[in-house]
């Protein structure tokens, strides 16, 4: 899975701007993902931003201190368009029937900063082509994904608890914790160390605040020291992920999300570092890859061929 993060869609945009025209009257973000990559360009370009429906809608375009004044509609004449990424073309295409009633108004350009093979074919101009499975940072927890995922509770869908008396304050915790990342999109499985016996006040938390969820899982101990002598917190996890249908799973601490991913085999996001952890490679897949390293790409390619064939 690819993991692409705020700083890397930036590092994509400035590495290619000199693909863009730069008489660009108008960057028009695709709401809401798009708006972010043409929030940059029109940046950079030091030009004017929009959006769909503000085009469509004939409205003026508000500008900063560093644009001497206002833009009016009469006075645009390039314009280019920005989503985030284009993979199968569904929504590119959406875009544009709807910008065909004034398309002879305007001279207009299709920019997305990512692409599939496929997705290519829709835009004017790309960056960077991705054809695995793919996550940005700015719709991870708004993803149809999440159906799929594993998620820890403290640190992730809430802040971590200063304090754990396992008694009254650690209660009042739990009735009151500050929310951190609310999906958007129903989640598969909330497995988290928090003890069964507050199950209830967790349920009720998840509930004030919208988030939809198939399981949550907790662990079955009497008490906080309980789960201290046990220690096993990565591996409980770990453990339950391997075992289930989830392709992701999301947890806030780097030590137990690389115990999760050696011991299940699969990706885990991780909070702390905002980074896909990928699991340990196999002795074996380490040496094929070395050798790989070595053998011309044709003679990979035929011998995939050969395969193929039989």
């Amino acid at each position: 899975m690819r993991y692409v993060t705020i700083a890397e869609l930036s590092d994509i945009i400035r590495r290619n701007l000199w693909k863009i025209p730069h008489d660009i009257d108008l960057v028009v973000g695709v709401p809401r993902s798009g708006m972010l990559p043409a929030s940059m360009i029109a940046l950079y370009l030091n030009t004017n931003l929009g959006d769909v429906e503000s085009l469509l809608g004939n409205k003026f375009f508000a500008i900063g201190r560093t644009r001497k004044s206002f833009m009016s509609h009469h006075e645009i004449n390039k314009v280019l368009v920005v989503d985030d990424s284009v993979m199968s073309g569904g929504s590119i295409i959406d875009v544009k029937k709807k910008l065909e009633p004034i398309s002879t108004q305007y001279d207009f350009t299709y920019l997305a900063p990512i692409t599939s093979s496929n997705g290519i074919q829709y835009v004017d101009i790309a960056f960077e082509i991705i054809d695995e499975a793919r996550v940005f940072e700015w719709n991870l927890f708004h993803h149809c994904l999440l159906e799929n995922t594993c998620f820890d509770l403290d640190g992730v869908l809430c802040q971590d608890p200063e304090i754990d008396d396992d008694g009254e304050k650690y209660i009042r915790f739990l009735e009151t914790a500050t929310p951190l990342f609310i999906p958007t999109s129903p989640i598969g499985t909330i497995i988290t160390c928090r003890l069964e016996k507050y199950r209830q006040k967790t349920e009720e938390w998840l509930s004030k605040y919208n988030i939809k969820y198939q399981k949550l899982v907790m662990l079955d101990m009497p008490t906080k020291a309980d789960r201290v002598k046990w220690g096993k917190h990565g591996e409980y996890k770990g453990e339950y992920y391997k075992e289930s249908n989830c392709n992701l799973f999301i947890e806030s601490s780097l030590r137990q999300a690389n115990t999760i991913a050696k011991i299940s085999r699969k990706p885990v996001f991780c909070v702390e570092t905002n980074s896909i952890i990928k699991p340990p490679m196999k002795y074996k897949q380490k040496i094929m890859d070395k050798i790989r390293q070595w053998i011309p790409n044709f003679v990979i390619n035929k011998y995939r061929k050969l395969k193929n064939s039989n």
